[in-house]
């Protein structure tokens, strides 16, 4: 083994390290010298947006000790911006030791003087962030690795607004985490009563929050028994998904049997990414089974949502990010045009990956549309930026992201799925499904072909044609340089 993993592993061995921790690495030792060189190579990096990596010992894993170290680093970073009492909110998903890690980070942070609610139990990573603006905190953390494998965990760390940290927050907050050099320097504990559990009362702020987004709840009244079937995908989606659907006035919803317990090995699927059709496609059987008029599957933090329709000829299909981005901006765009509670400020905001048909949807609407970089934390920085002077709608991207409403600031799949749902309800009052709606916004705006790059015409790039074989040919106007690339089919 190299010298240098050697040195880190010893100092594992030989450190305040708890003995299970320790055997664990003389069994890597004995068993897997090559797993073992992998797990402490190098250090698991504290990106922009926190932690991610494979579960167990070693530096390069995610276990107690990174966590605990990274925290350490964030909470002196939190301290030095606010003087006073800091508070922050932690919440967890339903991955393995994600309970584990979100209590970890809940003693060190108590341990450093910083109040900390804490979640009672899992819940959808958008409630963390509501309830980081609803408590007024300065910061928040949530355990989860997302739509990754079941090997994999994560921890996201949030600002106050709400949202993941964007310059130059992220950037220091990393170099505070790269200067906790050994588990010694991590506050374990002490703090213990600055530790307040939350649950039952920030779920009703939420789904109140999120019932308030409803534009035509005359129009569910009407369509309340619209078939809908929702797999939360062992996820936490099954906390608040139902309860808000009930809340919208939907009467026959059918929860996907199989994925519905939370369980951090996902034993129906590979991935527990509602991307995937595999994943989905305990659903799509459901759906076809009972004859529903909308499929919907959250992953397992419950920030992403998948849609399934039916097509014209009555079969079962997947709308892809972008097809989703785009009934969620229209609906929004022309209910608060028809109601008369459209402002002449209105904005929408998309990413730089997303489809062009957004822009046109603004235009034919008469608002604003801007694109940021790729990433929830753009659209709500650009949000923060324009409060006060411009009124958002709504902001999405083609990853399978919606964020509906200024109440939260990251995508969030519970309230979309409502949101979904109350379009399906009003495209059937109309006698059509969501699939027809689509293609009636193709003929509208026209159909796009979204390039695998895309830049934004600020910056002085803009599709010059598309070619018959599919391929995007792209000009500057500044510099005459052209760029090919494959467009992919549908948005």
């Amino acid at each position: 083994m190299d010298a240098a993993i050697q040195q880190k592993v010893n100092t594992w061995l030989e450190g305040s390290f708890d003995q299970v921790t320790k055997d664990e690495i003389l069994k890597l030792q004995m068993t897997s010298p090559a797993e073992l060189a992998d797990a402490f190579y190098k250090n698991l990096e504290f990106g922009t947006g926190g932690l991610r990596g494979l579960m167990g010992v070693g530096t390069n894993r995610m276990n107690k000790y990174t966590v605990g170290m990274a925290t350490q680093g964030y909470a002196n970073y939190l301290k030095q911006c606010f003087p006073g009492q800091v508070i922050v909110a932690v919440a967890h998903d339903s991955r393995n030791n994600s309970r584990f890690f979100a209590e970890t980070t809940a003693h060190v942070f108590a341990a450093n003087g910083i109040k900390v609610y804490l979640f009672e139990s899992l819940r959808p990573t958008p409630e963390l962030s509501f309830a980081i603006r609803h408590l007024g905190c300065q910061g928040g953390v949530v355990c989860t690795a997302s739509h990754n494998p079941k090997e994999y965990n994560g921890y996201k760390a949030y600002w106050d607004d709400g949202a993941q940290m964007v310059p130059p927050h992220d950037k220091n907050v990393i170099k505070e985490v790269e200067k906790i050099a050994s588990v010694d320097e991590v506050k374990w504990a002490g703090g213990e009563s600055l530790i307040q559990l939350i649950g039952s009362d920030i779920d009703k702020a939420y789904l109140e929050m999120v019932k308030g987004l409803s534009v035509y709840p005359d129009v569910i009244e009407k369509q309340k028994d619209l078939k809908i079937v929702y797999t939360p995908i062992h996820g936490t989606g099954i906390k608040l998904v139902p309860q808000v659907l009930e809340k919208f006035g939907f009467t026959n919803v059918t929860i996907v049997d199989e994925q519905k317990t939370p369980d951090g090995n996902f034993p129906t699927v590979v991935y527990p990414n509602p991307e995937e059709k595999e994943t989905m496609s305990i659903g799509l059987q459901k759906a076809k089974e009972i004859d529903a008029d909308i499929l919907l599957g959250t992953d397992p933090d419950a920030d992403r949502v998948g849609i399934g329709v039916k097509d014209n000829h009555g079969d079962w299909v997947l709308m892809n990010g972008n097809q989703t981005a785009v009934l969620a901006f229209n609906y929004l765009l022309e209910a608060r045009k028809s109601k008369g509670i459209a402002q002449s400020n209105d904005m929408i905001i998309t990413t730089i990956v997303t489809t062009g048909m957004a822009d046109a949807l603004a235009e034919g609407n008469g608002v604003k549309c801007y694109r940021v970089l790729t990433g929830f934390k753009w659209i709500s920085e650009m949000i923060r930026e324009k409060e006060g002077k411009e009124n958002y709608v709504v902001g999405g991207e083609e990853s399978f992201g919606l964020m509906i409403g200024d109440k939260i600031r990251d995508k969030d799949a519970v309230s979309a799925v409502a949101l979904l749902c109350e379009m399906a309800a009003y495209e059937k009052e109309k006698g059509r499904t969501l699939f027809e709606k689509l293609i009636e916004l193709y003929i509208q705006y026209g159909f796009y072909k979204r390039p695998d790059f895309y830049y934004e015409k600020r910056n002085g790039w803009a599709t010059t044609d598309c070619c018959n074989d599919g391929s995007i040919s792209q000009q500057s106007s500044e510099n005459n340089q052209r760029l090919s690339g494959c467009a992919n089919a549908g948005l």
